[in-house]
């Protein structure tokens, strides 16, 4: 998260983002309460309708030019025009608060809706340029957070004002607009620092539209069918979409639905305490989104998206049982929550699946289909309730929707399913880290090599793409009755010697021409050694078939070798399994050309080895630390033994050091160096980590060498605190080795004095 916030232009872009989504909700939540407080039954649920329909037509209306604009000019310059122009509109709705025209305030909550539907594709499309194409789920968390956040904050402070100033007896819509006017000059203050905000964020580089858009093709819809044909090609964008639709739908009828269902079942008539109820699915989506991105460190976290889905329709299928204010906010909690996990990812997976220069155009279209399936639910909506349907069996209706949408969801995205399980089982044990995500392209066919260390090097592989991987695996091992029906769902090849390997490997160069990504590992089998062996020319046959775009992408995987699952040897196993979470990367490397060579392939696969062993020393802990984590693992092991007995356990090596350390720095606090001349005993090893421990440079004398050289070699180090034994001292003058003379020059801490009386 800290990395996040720590991009350029990341405050001010969250700024704006908070302070758009505030004015936008204060407007809405205003008419809202005023319909809410002035009408009542069939007529309140169908303005309240009405006044989301009004939210939603214009990004209907206007996808086409709001998407071409966002990918032809400056995606902050989009923004910024239509901040200036929610100024502009927010000091019209102040006047029409003044003057108590109600279906003027009304009206121009379309105005509102215009600016945001030109605001919300330039919005996502910033994303991936400012925090990077590998932390886009976690970035979409902290996107989606800090909305939900304006969101409540808006809830609350125009709710809380809107009871306030509103009288107890209530009264006509224009009356109650000119009690709560000075509302109005809130949401111009708040726009207003939007466009100071936006214009501390740097401009991004214009991008040409491949086609201009004008009049001719607007009217006559062929814009508006390229760009859906631009979604219907790529299937991981169309269900996608098709999900997040699902659930903003959803939770458009529950936002119009429930305030009759409460006034009627629960008896709520305070606009507060509704509201409050309704802000609780917010804190719950802030928490889920906030949740996802932790989960989602350097990869889409795909798993959540099954977990997401059963949670939301579990959530409001539940909604009659809860009879309390209380009880039904922490259901909207835990609805909120479910339903971060679940839209985060997605989000994630349409901006990294969409090119930069259709970027706009797709979030664009997002927005069209969201905004049409929420416009077709509300109209639903209204029209069982002019027919005399009971909000509850709404309710019930939308909870069925939410079930089906989450079980196709799933159908449709497998790999989800999968990516789920298989984190569950191996992320208790393991801790997955992805480098290079940005090298695995987005589109098109991929022929993923790496090598092979384990029998669960396709998990790691499958765990740390955001993009369904293929794999091709021995047909002995595809044909188990037990395992078959898992790998045949999740689309395995199975190949064999002979020359049922050209039937597969054909079947590849299918794959890789339509789109697919396809993993192998050239090796042919697992290490016997954890090294990188000779590449097989197998998968050369499948290049040579596959179409010209398709690329290779060479990857590593590192800390799989000593695990149960790799063919190391026993001892090595249990040394390795020692800690609690292993670490494990999955390093891609740049693409390369269908043509490659296999020397070449092998050269990049161990630069990413390199590159991967750079960045893990770069993160790893100093020497006191890992032996203090290490200890705490074990803390009775034995540790440290030597030929003079002295056998202790990692506790009381560890104990004993910081003795030693402590009485160190008492008396070298000044001096950055520190001296020890002992011999290899289990003495030698506490003095050694007692001196890293006190934070000094360790400097090892020579015990051997002579006086002249150890006076020297005591010179060069500046080495003015020594640490060493009486018996030790002895021992060596007894050898002929006087150090009587070097020892008056130095501060001298005696290990017989660091034992405790």
């Amino acid at each position: 998260m800290q990395a996040l916030l720590r991009s350029a232009g990341a405050w001010p872009y969250l700024m704006a983002i908070f302070l758009n989504a505030f004015v936008d909700l204060g407007h809405k939540i205003i008419i809202q309460n005023t319909i809410f407080k002035s009408y009542d039954g069939t007529q309140q649920v169908v303005l309240t309708a009405l006044v989301n329909g009004l939210i939603l037509l214009p990004f209907i209306l206007l996808f086409s030019p709001a998407g071409h604009l966002s990918d032809r000019i400056p995606r902050v310059s989009v923004l910024r025009v239509s901040a200036w122009a929610a100024v502009a509109v927010s000091l019209g709705i102040t006047a029409a608060y003044y003057q108590g025209w109600f279906w003027l305030a009304f009206a121009m909550t379309l105005l509102l809706a215009i600016q945001s539907a030109f605001y919300s594709p330039a919005k996502y499309g910033l994303v991936k340029g400012l925090f990077g194409k590998p932390r886009l789920a976690e970035a979409n968390g902290l996107v989606q957070a800090v909305t939900i956040a304006a969101i409540l904050a808006g809830t609350v402070a125009f709710t809380a004002l809107f009871e306030y100033w509103v009288p107890a007896g209530g009264g006509s819509p224009a009356e109650l607009l000119r009690h709560i006017a000075p509302l109005g000059w809130l949401l111009v203050l708040n726009s207003v620092l939007q466009v100071v905000a936006l214009y501390r964020l740097p401009l991004d580089p214009p991008r040409p539209a491949p086609t201009p858009l004008t009049w001719a093709r607007y009217r006559s819809g062929t814009a508006l069918r390229e760009n859906l044909r631009l979604i219907a090609q790529q299937p991981v964008l169309r269900l996608s979409i098709i999900g997040l639709a699902t659930f903003w739908s959803v939770g458009q009828v529950l936002l119009a639905a429930f305030p009759s269902y409460a006034k009627d079942a629960l008896s709520i008539d305070n606009t507060l305490v509704l509201q409050a109820i309704l802000a609780a699915s917010g804190i719950g989506i802030a928490l889920g989104s906030l949740l996802a991105s932790s989960l989602s460190r350097n990869r889409i976290e795909t798993g959540l998206i099954p977990v997401g889905a059963v949670g939301v329709a579990i959530g409001l299928w539940c909604l009659p049982l809860f009879t309390t204010p209380a009880s039904q906010a922490l259901n909207f909690v835990f609805i909120g929550t479910m339903g971060g996990l679940f839209i985060v990812p997605l989000n994630a997976l349409i901006q990294f699946h969409a090119a930069d220069h259709q970027l706009g155009t797709v979030m664009a279209a997002n927005n069209w289909i969201q905004n049409l399936a929420m416009l077709g639910f509300l109209a639903l909506t209204a029209l069982f309730a002019l027919a005399g349907v009971d909000s509850h069996y709404l309710l019930l209706l939308i909870a069925s929707v939410a079930m089906a949408g989450g079980a196709y969801t799933i159908l449709k995205l497998p790999q989800s399913l999968v990516r789920f399980v298989l984190g569950f089982l191996l992320t208790r044990r393991y801790r997955v880290e992805v480098h290079g995500l940005e090298n695995l392209p987005a589109q098109g066919g991929v022929l993923l090599l790496g090598n092979h260390i384990s029998w669960i090097d396709w998990a790691m592989v499958q765990i740390a793409s955001p993009r369904p991987v293929r794999f091709v695996m021995l047909r002995s091992i595809y044909q188990r009755w037990y395992l078959r029906w898992f790998f045949k769902a999740l689309g395995c090849i199975p190949i064999e010697r002979g020359e049922q390997a050209d039937i597969a490997l054909d079947k590849v160069a299918n794959m890789l021409n339509a789109g697919e990504v396809v993993c192998l590992f050239p090796e042919g089998a697992i290490s016997y050694n954890g090294q990188l062996g000779e590449l097989r020319r197998g998968y050369q046959r499948a290049c040579q078939q596959a179409d010209p775009s398709v690329c290779i992408v060479p990857f590593y995987l590192r800390g799989l070798w000593g695990s149960q699952f790799s063919r190391s040897s026993s001892k090595l196993k249990e040394l390795r399994n020692a800690p609690l979470h292993r670490a494990v990367v999955v390093a891609f490397g740049k693409p390369l050309p269908k043509d490659t060579s296999a020397d070449v392939i092998k050269r990049r696969i161990f630069e990413q080895a390199t590159h991967s062993w750079l960045h893990a020393m770069d993160t790893l802990p100093s020497l006191p630390c890992a032996w203090i984590k290490s200890v705490k693992r074990r803390p009775s092991a034995p540790a440290v033994a030597d030929t003079l007995g002295s056998a202790l356990s990692a506790g009381q090596a560890l104990t004993g050091s910081l003795l030693i350390a402590k009485r160190l720095m008492r008396h070298s606090a000044q001096e950055p160096v520190v001296g020890v001349l002992l011999p290899t005993s289990s003495a030698g090893v506490l003095a050694n980590m007692a001196t890293l421990l006190a934070g000094k440079t360790l400097v090892n004398l020579n015990y051997t060498a002579s006086q002249e050289a150890l006076a020297f070699a005591l010179q060069q180090a500046e080495v003015r605190t020594l640490l060493t034994s009486r018996r030790f001292v002895t021992r060596l003058e007894q050898r002929g080795l006087d150090i009587t003379p070097l020892l008056a020059s130095l501060r001298v801490l005696y290990l017989e004095d660091c034992r405790p009386a």
